[in-house]
């Protein structure tokens, strides 16, 4: 198990929450991407990003934009085991993270460059292959402000056929609902806890 993932496991109770637990060698290493729409305390985007054995995660608060250059805060956040990636249900209210969690898009990334190196200097280029986004991203890490607890990133859309212009319909409006289940929100909140395969 990556040591990254101690974290994580700290920070649940998993007699509690139908979460799956970080596990040594739990899953086959590969290059997962999902996006988990996530109605908590306030409704974000959990986007991750399959590298060095474990999901990179940030919270994107308004979700991922076509629009090209359209900047979205990706706040970084504890990496998640590879099991995540197939997550759909509900986390029990005082729980971390309590809330309906739904894989609101799901598929595999492919970086444009060394991405170990990417990470570590703050800008990830890459491009999406899921059901809903596709073609060239950037994450791109903001430099830090004085007390500030986690890092923010900023994530945009390049300019390519997979944009849209800004008079375009929302994606996220657009497509609501689970690319694993095609459920709603609500939908999964009245089913409770249903773990679904990413199809990775």
């Amino acid at each position: 198990m990556a040591k990254s993932l101690e974290r994580y496991n700290a920070k649940r109770d998993f007699t509690k929450t139908p979460e799956p637990k970080a596990r040594a060698g739990a899953a086959a290493p590969g290059n997962a991407y999902v996006i988990q729409k996530h109605a908590a305390r306030r409704l974000h985007y959990d986007f991750r990003l399959e590298l060095d054995g474990a999901l990179k995660s940030w919270a994107v608060p308004e979700g991922p934009s076509l629009v090209a250059g359209k900047k979205r805060l990706a706040v970084h956040v504890e990496d998640h085991p590879l099991e995540y990636g197939g997550f759909e249900g509900v986390i029990p209210e005082g729980q971390y993270g309590g809330g309906t969690v739904m894989i609101w898009d799901q598929g595999t990334w492919t970086p444009t460059f060394d991405p170990a190196f990417g990470y570590r200097k703050g800008h990830l280029r890459f491009r999406l292959n899921g059901q809903k986004l596709h073609g060239e991203w950037h994450l791109v890490r903001m430099a830090p402000k004085p007390r500030e607890k986690q890092e923010a990133w900023l994530l945009f859309k390049s300019d390519d056929a997979a944009a849209r212009p800004a008079d375009a319909p929302d994606v996220l409006v657009e497509m609501p609902n689970s690319a694993a289940t095609g459920r709603s929100i609500e939908a999964i909140n009245r089913e409770q806890d249903r773990t679904c395969s990413s199809g990775q």
